[in-house]
């Protein structure tokens, strides 16, 4: 039987007015098929969080915009409610401490405020009046190609993306991916363990084309196998 994994994909609360959660979302569904895993993609955000525990996905994706953010165009973000959070942040907890992996992409890194541990879990997250990505354009990202078994072999390459920049990067964290910005290497990439669980974290995958290049394409594949135990 093929492993499962549930892509929990922004909506409501969880969207914004520039990443289109259901385009990307199904762009790493495809990824997924193809190396052999069953992915189910929800919008449901806080309800798929809080049933985790019961689910039991073999690996967590995570693409979610910041529920505290600027809402979707002509609409609003609902007032947080603490039970609504509090059965949300449970449901992941419990997710890790099983021992599940978690996978997380792009934007989720400014996600979760009301999950004090999201980022001890990434490793890393977007800082409000510090982070930030240059415009949108053709980006070259750098690889350590075969440090790790998510880059064996994936060589430097170009995307459309955006780049983020000046991320909180705990001192642990091994880039495995980044690009160049001010002088400086900014990571992109980086698997990590969290307790129990394996955790990744790719802050590429701004749209749909972000996953034309094939080598974008590669490192979701490398790392939802790796998270699963498959490298």
């Amino acid at each position: 039987m093929p492993s499962h994994a549930l892509i929990v994909s922004g909506s409501g609360r969880y969207a914004d007015p520039w990443h289109p959660f259901a385009a990307t979302s199904a762009r790493v569904a495809e990824v997924l098929e193809g190396v052999g895993i069953a992915p189910t993609v929800t919008e449901d955000v806080d309800a798929a969080l809080a049933a985790l525990p019961g689910t039991a996905p073999d690996l967590l994706v995570v693409s979610i915009g910041a529920p505290d953010g600027p809402a979707p165009e002509g609409g609003d973000h609902a007032p947080g409610d603490p039970a609504v959070d509090a059965a949300a942040r449970a449901g992941l907890l419990a997710h890790l401490a099983a021992g599940r992996p978690l996978l997380a992409l792009h934007v989720s890194s400014t996600s979760l405020a009301f999950v004090p541990e999201w980022e001890a879990i990434l490793g890393g997250i977007w800082v409000r009046g510090t982070t930030m990505h240059p415009d949108y354009d053709r980006a070259r990202i750098r690889v350590e190609t075969d440090a790790h078994p998510i880059v064996a072999g994936v060589r430097d390459f170009e995307v459309d993306d955006e780049r983020y920049s000046f991320l909180r990067v705990g001192p642990a964290v091994h880039a495995l991916a980044w690009h160049e910005h001010d002088g400086r290497r900014h990571p992109l990439l980086w698997a990590r363990e969290y307790g129990a669980a394996r955790v990744v974290y790719d802050a590429l995958g701004h749209d749909a084309a972000s996953y034309d290049a094939p080598e974008a394409r590669e490192l979701i594949a490398r790392s939802a196998r790796w998270l699963l135990g498959e490298l």
